[in-house]
């Protein structure tokens, strides 16, 4: 398998997930500010969308958005139990998660980092952030992980996440159990090994 990822962003969460699964894949990288990959071509050739993360499958065929990547590495490696099984409420909560990381936190981060984004719309943003991790820290309250003792791929997401508080003035230094919950995830060898592949820990 091949994961085309950029540092630091959502991709992260897909590397993170591979990891975990110990499959064998190969990164390479897709900068998302020149769309092009380490041997001259084009990004866009291979995603028309020329966002991250892809993974592409060992047949050929290829897997894009994040929350499925996970879950299909996920279901690869099931003796790792990176998500529930397929067709059980441990699994819908399991996706509950991954879409509301994607849909309130994911997407709501974006506009910070875009420069053209008003100052005005990025304080309404980074309030609405705050409100939403605030709710986070409290569901986290005497959890190991976002499932509870056991590390899914929801987790990769939310530490990936959050990686980009303070990059765009997000304080989440207040937040006790979501800063106990991404220093358990952060010391994880496999999120280790992720984050060294991508320039991001030395």
């Amino acid at each position: 398998m091949k994961l085309y990822y950029s540092p630091g962003a959502c991709s992260l969460s897909a590397h993170i997930a591979l990891h975990e699964s110990g499959l064998a894949f190969e990164a390479v990288p897709a900068p998302t500010k020149t769309h092009q990959l380490p041997d001259g071509t084009d990004y866009y050739t291979i995603n028309p969308l020329g966002y991250v993360p892809l993974l592409e499958l060992d047949n050929g065929e290829r897997l894009r958005e994040g929350p499925a990547i996970v879950q299909y590495v996920a279901d690869q490696a099931p003796q790792k139990n990176l998500a529930p099984a397929n067709g059980t409420l441990p699994r819908y909560r399991l996706q509950e998660w991954l879409t509301f990381i994607g849909t309130e936190l994911h997407k709501t981060f974006s506009p910070l980092f875009n420069p053209a984004t008003p100052e005005e719309f990025k304080t309404v943003t980074r309030d609405k952030l705050a409100k939403r991790l605030a709710w986070v820290d409290g569901e986290l309250a005497g959890k190991q992980y976002l499932m509870g003792d056991t590390f899914s791929v929801a987790d990769g997401y939310l530490f990936t996440v959050t990686n980009w508080a303070p990059r765009v003035g997000v304080d989440i230094s207040g937040l006790a159990n979501l800063g106990a919950y991404r220093d358990r995830v952060g010391a994880r060898p496999a999120v280790q090994a992720a984050m060294k592949a991508e320039g991001l820990l030395k």
